[in-house]
């Protein structure tokens, strides 16, 4: 028998405990909820329409603040959300109504609630992390699975239908604007080439493909993100301009920040988180548009960003952007 004593267990030192990056099944974590709870002040009796419903994590609080007498008009373009969604409010109580629809038809569904104007709108763009989670999704380029990247799956082309008919300037161009990817044109002659092969239907078929056509040069310098961030950069922002295509996002959001001031009451507000710069840019341009023609009466000087804390609890609000707009109580006339 060795006299030499068994070396004691490595401990991974505090500061570098993992992190959860994924959501536990059946939760959700609200992004920037107290930020948006200030902004649109519900109120008991207000009428509220949350265009991004998910998981109703925003929408539980709005419910229990307009309550009794209030109503909550959520929509959600993702069908599997809305029945989860109905079981928490219904623990909440007081009254609202949900629908399978697109926010750029809020006014046609708000006529059919029969309101004409409501005291606040909340928009939460992009993903739930509950989708994000789902691989058979194909959101994630962590876990394999189908390209399909749908929020409404009942119908559009898939991500990877989109990839099989798009020439090779669409995806440079798409992955250029909606993405900032500074790689497109190779990452398309890519896609193209492989495509006359065999088709791109996995998100691990994608994923391998763009880290082959754009390999990153990893910057060592001190305070540059860490080796594997810098690595799946390009990935992450393929699949999020394929994301954004897919579910015409940014056409959506157009829409939606055209249609605010006829929706919205005298001294109503709106809310808006985004994830993405070109989604923040257009919501900026039109805010200040409005305050600038007297539409809007303030708005937001800056966006809003995630607390420290909220962004170490939740890594994926660390993106987030909230920037608001309060309709003018009359409208002055103004230069757009």
């Amino acid at each position: 028998m060795s006299d030499e004593l068994p070396s004691p267990k490595k401990r991974r030192p505090f500061w570098r405990k993992r992190v959860r990056r994924s959501t536990a099944p059946g939760s959700h974590t609200p992004v920037l909820l107290a930020e948006v709870l200030a902004a649109l002040n519900p109120q008991p009796g207000h009428v509220i329409a949350d265009c991004t419903l998910g998981f109703a994590g925003h929408a539980t609080e709005l419910l229990r603040r307009i309550a009794p007498d209030g109503l909550l008009i959520a929509t959600d373009l993702d069908a599997a959300n809305l029945e989860p969604a109905r079981e928490k409010l219904d623990a909440i109580g007081g009254l609202f109504t949900l629908h399978h629809a697109n926010f750029a038809g809020l006014p046609a569904l708000l006529a059919s609630e029969g309101v004409q104007q409501v005291d606040g709108v909340l928009a939460d763009l992009g993903m739930s992390s509950m989708q994000v989670d789902d691989q058979h999704r194909g959101f994630s380029f962590m876990r394999d699975g189908p390209l399909d990247m749908r929020m409404d799956r009942s119908r559009g082309r898939t991500a990877a239908e989109w990839l099989q008919v798009l020439t090779h300037e669409e995806l440079t161009t798409c992955f250029r604007d909606w993405g900032d990817e500074p790689h497109a044109e190779a990452i398309a002659a890519a896609i193209v080439r492989q495509r006359a092969v065999q088709p791109i239907e996995r998100t691990q078929q994608l994923r391998a493909l763009i880290e082959s056509a754009a390999p990153v040069r990893i910057d060592r310098t001190p305070g540059a993100p860490p080796e594997r961030k810098q690595r799946l950069a390009p990935v992450a922002r393929v699949f999020q301009a394929l994301r954004i295509l897919t579910n015409r996002e940014l056409a959506n959001l157009q829409h939606l920040l055209r249609l605010l001031p006829t929706i919205l009451k005298p001294g109503g507000v709106a809310a808006i988180i985004s994830f993405h710069s070109g989604e923040d840019r257009l919501v900026k341009a039109a805010f200040r548009a409005g305050l600038r023609s007297g539409v809007y009466a303030t708005i937001s000087d800056t966006p809003i960003r995630p607390t420290f804390a909220e962004r170490t609890a939740n890594p994926r609000a660390r993106s987030a952007k909230l920037r608001w707009a309060c309709r003018a109580l009359e409208e002055t006339s103004g230069t757009m």
